[in-house]
């Protein structure tokens, strides 16, 4: 388009597709109602003249703005989350009419700070929010509001909302399972704590397997304090300390794949060998702990398949669906090493 040209409508791309205004109208705003040569048509068409919607224009008509918001925090101890997340959430999105804005929130200021922008400007359809802690004040906030939102974690509401979250609990028990078939007895719990709801599931879900394992000289223990895990040169650093232990553990498990890095550094430093004097098992959500380690057991989370499933769950939430028939797991997927 030149300089001074006249933008593109949709009047534009029924002249060019031979299609009435109101078939190009829908294709563009809800694909799934027509036949997909239809909406290839309009695609293509839309793509040629560089086509662009009027958001404004949308949003007066309808009272909607095709916008799904992603209050983002990052994770900064597990590996590509952000990345994953959000071309999971984009490859649900494609094809529907929405559109993605992120955004970032960093944490050390007002935590429903994000949350009340979008709520008081209107900017968004809905939101997706990620680690939820037991009583978000921002979960709180868009209940009382009645607005459409989807959490990637729950909370400790009894009033339901609607959530996916990774099953925990199911890695714990798988993990601690694993271990004990193994022989080892003397397990340690590496969780980090974010402050989210996972954290005391996964407290609970591990000390609840070791009570009930059936198992008579097992001894489950749990990192504490937690801050010696808040980086991965704190995380090397206990390593080393775990290596020269009077009673040492003979496994490990952990709540995410840097912190077990880090602790199989570290026990490196400390003359403690992987798979010999100890069995350690991670949450895994890249390929670089089993490459490096191929003795080490691991248990997938997919977030790329997580961001689809927020997405597919906060866009029916939007068209109405009760929040109670939209909470969805993850199972664990485990891949154990070859004994």
């Amino acid at each position: 388009m030149q300089p001074g040209d006249k933008p593109p409508t949709l009047k534009t791309i029924a002249e060019l597709t031979g299609l009435s205004l109101s078939t190009v109208s829908l294709s563009l705003r809800d694909p799934s109602k027509l036949k997909q040569d239809t909406n290839d048509k309009v695609e293509q068409a839309a793509r040629q003249v560089g086509y662009v919607p009027n958001r404004a224009g949308v949003r007066l008509r309808t009272g909607r703005t095709n916008v799904l918001a992603l209050v983002l925090a990052n994770d900064k101890n597990t590996i590509d989350y952000t990345r994953l997340l959000v071309q999971g959430i984009g490859a649900q999105i494609r094809g529907t009419e929405y559109h993605l804005n992120v955004v970032p929130d960093f944490g050390g200021g007002d935590p429903v700070e994000a949350v009340q922008y979008v709520l008081e400007n209107r900017t968004a359809d809905g939101i997706i929010l990620n680690h939820t802690t037991p009583r978000d004040p921002r979960v709180q906030m868009l209940m009382e509001a009645g607005f459409p939102f989807v959490s990637h974690g729950r909370t400790e509401f009894y009033t339901p909302h609607a959530f996916h979250d990774f099953h925990s609990e199911r890695y714990i028990q798988m993990a601690v399972a694993r271990l004990l078939s193994k022989g080892r007895r003397h397990i340690l719990l590496a969780a980090v704590d974010n402050r989210n709801t996972n954290y005391i599931n996964i407290i609970n879900a591990f000390q609840t397997a070791i009570a009930q394992s059936g198992v008579y000289n097992v001894q489950g223990d749990v990192v504490r304090p937690t801050d010696v895990l808040h980086s991965a040169a704190a995380a090397r650093a206990y390593g080393r300390a775990l290596a020269t232990r009077a009673q040492p553990y003979d496994a490990i498990i952990c709540s995410d794949e840097l912190t077990g890095l880090a602790l199989i550094y570290g026990l490196k430093d400390g003359d403690a060998h992987l798979g010999r004097d100890y069995d350690l098992i991670s949450k895994q959500t890249s390929d670089i702990l089993p490459v490096l380690y191929p003795e080490t057991d691991t248990v997938a989370e997919d977030f790329f398949a997580a961001g689809g499933e927020l997405a597919r769950l906060l866009m029916v939430r939007i068209d109405g669906q009760p929040p109670q028939s939209l909470q969805s797991y993850q199972e664990p997927v485990p891949s154990w090493s070859i004994d």
